[in-house]
């Protein structure tokens, strides 16, 4: 399927799934409103599925989408390259934090080279448009082409976990240095300055986070990037795995599977897919809201509410992972609380 005719398939929730939830939430027996986000959340899942109550989304996969980023060279992080590979081995060891988190939660970790500079090892989904992007300061951080390639990625990997029966998907992601490029995304499609946009990503002491503002200030001059050409940003400025992540989401939105963001890089590719398919969102939920202040800017843009704040900023997926208990609790409420009339319970409403 091409992009277009895949945009094209991306449709709003169902609006008689959402009255039927609404209304048998409010039969529960709780006080209406009780439960909060909870209840939100099961509506938008009833409406994404088409039937009330939704399945509970289960079970589900983290794809940790990995890319480099040329941008590393202007001093926005002092750690390495060389960690972004180092990380995906211990991806594929267990001993990452997502590894943990997702394993608590019974999700699969599944981890997809879309721009490594390094040869991806054994175990990863090899996948690769390019070996990191170019400095953005300099040049275009890639071409259209790739900026459509690694979004051809992100889809195909949708469809393939959702073909191995999953029915949750959690973005995850790796790259040194691809906050900065979060930043500048974030910017785009928000409007925000630069100095808004832009966190402390990794914990950067002021002399680099005043370093790493200016460069996402030059690359926006250099390039003048245009919310209204979604794929023109993401080339000029954005990274392979935020191209990746983009087109994770218009795939799962398209198959009506629901997908729960984690921090910065997943809500800044979001909003690349948001503007190309604006009914994307349906299929959103926002795992947490990070301290990045792009984060909190994107889900505004977004409008989406996050089910957790705690203060985290770690990437990875490990976020998503997280909130992945309460997304499929909300679903389980409403499939499974006895209704007022069903327990012989006396409703205030009644």
């Amino acid at each position: 399927m091409e992009l277009q005719e895949l945009i094209a398939s991306i449709r709003p929730l169902d609006a008689a799934a959402v009255a039927a939830a609404r209304e048998h939430q409010d039969r529960l027996t709780k006080p209406r409103g009780s439960l909060g986000l909870l209840e939100d959340i099961s509506v938008q899942l009833a409406g994404l599925a088409g039937r009330t109550p939704a399945p509970i989304p289960e079970p589900a996969a983290v794809a940790v989408f990995v890319g480099d980023h040329g941008v590393h060279a202007q001093g926005v992080t002092p750690w390495p390259q060389e960690v972004t590979a180092q990380m995906v081995a211990n991806f594929l060891g267990g001993g990452a934090v997502v590894n943990a988190v997702a394993g608590r939660a019974g999700a699969e970790v599944v981890v997809v080279d879309v721009g490594m500079a390094a040869p991806a090892p054994e175990g990863v989904r090899a996948a690769k448009v390019r070996g990191g992007t170019a400095d953005m300061t300099v040049e275009p951080a890639m071409t259209r082409a790739e900026a459509e390639a690694a979004i051809a990625v992100g889809v195909a990997t949708a469809r393939d976990l959702i073909a191995a029966g999953h029915r949750c998907l959690l973005t995850g992601d790796m790259g040194i240095a691809n906050t900065t490029a979060s930043a500048a995304l974030v910017a785009t499609f928000t409007g925000a300055p630069a100095e808004q946009a832009t966190g402390h990503g990794t914990g950067i002491d002021e002399a680099t986070f005043a370093r790493k503002v200016d460069v996402v200030a030059r690359a926006l001059a250099l390039h003048r990037p245009d919310p209204a050409d979604p794929i023109g940003a993401l080339a000029a400025v954005g990274g392979l795995e935020h191209a990746a992540i983009a087109g994770f989401l218009l795939a799962a939105a398209a198959a009506r599977i629901p997908v729960v963001l984690d921090g910065v890089i997943a809500c800044s590719a979001a909003l690349a897919a948001q503007a190309l398919a604006p009914d994307v969102v349906a299929a959103l939920i926002a795992g947490h809201e990070s301290v990045e202040p792009g984060a909190t800017l994107a889900l505004a843009k977004l409008g989406l509410q996050p089910v957790l704040r705690m203060g985290m900023r770690l990437g990875e997926g490990s976020g998503a992972a997280l909130a992945l208990p309460v997304v499929q609790t909300a679903a389980a409420v409403l499939a499974e609380v006895a209704t007022f009339d069903g327990a012989g319970v006396t409703d205030k409403h009644a």
